[in-house]
């Protein structure tokens, strides 16, 4: 796929655009938003993903196109599981309602700039070692296992990171809010508020998230162009989604069996694509052939079929249980 210059520098303006937009929006106005609020701008912002989607299918073809949405949609998945975090970090932190969304905003910020050196380390790497698939794909499948295990963790409580624990030993803080500002003067002093702390909080999980996020997505596309576009228009959404469906998130009881399910089929579509890379022979009828790939057609079809079956037996078991809690 080759993409312009042009093209690069146009969709990163476009997208810093929107981002300052959402910012400058926040902090005129730090609210709680309506549901109506939250549904017409994530509406918004999935219309222009699938717009994106169409454009990319036009001018490179529906293979590429097929690319950018098996990757979006793995990357909107992935942060669904984010935002049972975000919502745990809120709690931790004891985050004023009016103020999540400015947290969630910078977070988000932190996380796209993150996830773009992500992504130009993978590139790189893809680009000079193949053998790097095969790391990629045991990844992808012992974090599906391990997911499938161990389940979503029971605990209610956020526990800090190493990193977080030391910047909050070194930083002289204040426990008062000051609105959306991250250091405010007491005193002659310049102190942090709590608000930097939830945001190093958001930007930092979130990287540890990417770890299997951006492996998941080269899994499915080796065109940097499409998996940075991916995932910023699956982040872009991420403040409207945690505000829509904060309650829907306990609903879906299978959500980890569902992303465990995603990341080894990605996994094992990693390993056989480094074989086939490496024109390893694959004994078929008795022939040696080469290892065959899984197209991204099926993948698609894969990535839709497993989030549909996830979430619908999850809705399905959480209204069947919620009916005998009543009738109980």
């Amino acid at each position: 796929m080759n993409v312009p210059q042009w093209v690069w520098i146009t969709t990163l303006v476009l997208a810093a655009a929107v981002l300052l937009f959402d910012v400058v929006l926040i902090a005129k106005r730090p609210h709680v938003p309506s549901t109506k609020e939250v549904s017409v701008f994530l509406g918004i912002y999935i219309g222009a993903a699938v717009l994106f989607g169409l454009g990319v299918w036009y001018y490179a073809g529906g293979k590429f196109a097929g690319e950018f949405f098996a990757g979006w949609l793995t990357e909107y998945s992935l942060s669904v599981d984010n935002l049972f975090i975000f919502l745990l970090i809120m709690a931790k932190f004891a985050v004023p309602e009016k103020l999540q969304q400015s947290a969630l905003m910078v977070g988000i910020v932190i996380a796209i700039i993150l996830r773009g050196l992500f992504i130009w380390v993978g590139a790189a790497a893809i680009n000079n070692f193949s053998w790097v698939f095969y790391i990629f794909g045991a990844f992808l499948i012992y974090t599906a296992i391990k997911l499938a295990t161990e389940g979503e963790s029971d605990d209610e409580e956020f526990e800090e990171n190493r990193f977080m624990r030391m910047v909050e030993s070194r930083i002289p803080a204040t426990q008062e809010w000051n609105g959306a500002k991250a250091f405010v003067r007491e005193n002659g002093k310049r102190l942090a508020t709590p608000m930097l702390f939830v945001i190093l909080a958001l930007g930092t999980t979130d990287l540890l998230f990417a770890l299997d996020s951006i492996p998941a997505i080269y899994g499915l596309t080796k065109e940097p162009y499409l998996v940075l576009t991916a995932n910023i228009f699956a982040l872009m959404g991420l403040r409207q989604l945690y505000f829509l469906i904060g309650g829907l998130l306990k609903k879906l009881v299978y959500l980890s069996i569902g992303l465990a399910v995603l990341l080894a089929f990605i996994g094992v579509k990693l390993i056989l694509h480094a074989l086939h890379e490496n024109e390893l022979p694959f004994i078929n009828g008795g022939q040696h052939v080469g290892v065959p790939e899984i197209p991204i057609s099926v993948s698609l079809g894969a990535i839709v079929v497993i989030l549909g079956i996830t979430t619908i037996a999850s809705l399905w078991k959480s209204n069947r249980d919620a009916k005998a809690g009543i009738e109980g």
